[in-house]
């Protein structure tokens, strides 16, 4: 394996890790603090902005690496990437990353509507099948590369 696709390997699972990592974190470890009313505004504002944050830079590095590894890796014939299992978990993928940026960019939105009048409670609950989806999505998307890396 070459050092650049070594690289570009390293760089695409760090920041999709963190990516899944903070959104399942703050879906089953912010959420019901906030749902109980045990989390300040404050403190859920700034958590749901390093995750907007990490979202938005995520969504900028992951494609970029991504289609690079995709042309190291001979994905970008349509042949390949249309029917073969590798180019339909390729386009799994993609779509699946679509969605997770909607969902988290969406329950972010939600879970701070509140938060400069102090509500903390009805925003969480508002936010909450958003981010219990960008969960399973974000869960989905390693289960994917897992597949991809793997070799299927």
């Amino acid at each position: 394996m070459s050092v650049e696709r070594a690289s570009l390997y390293a760089i695409h699972l760090v920041f999709a890790g963190l990516w899944a990592g903070a959104v399942v974190f703050v879906t089953w470890g912010i959420l019901p603090l906030a749902r109980d009313g045990n989390l300040d505004a404050g403190p859920l504002e700034s958590i749901t902005g390093r995750l907007k944050l990490l979202s938005r830079v995520s969504a900028v590095i992951l494609p970029l690496t991504g289609i690079r590894m995709a042309m190291l890796g001979n994905y970008t014939e349509t042949a390949i990437l249309f029917e073969t299992t590798p180019g339909h978990l390729l386009i799994g993928m993609i779509v699946l990353w679509l969605v997770l940026m909607g969902l988290v960019e969406v329950g972010a939105s939600k879970l701070t509507s509140g938060t400069s009048q102090q509500k903390v409670r009805e925003p969480a609950r508002e936010a909450r099948p958003f981010l219990l989806g960008a969960t399973v999505v974000a869960l989905l998307l390693l289960l994917d590369a897992g597949a991809i890396s793997g070799g299927l």
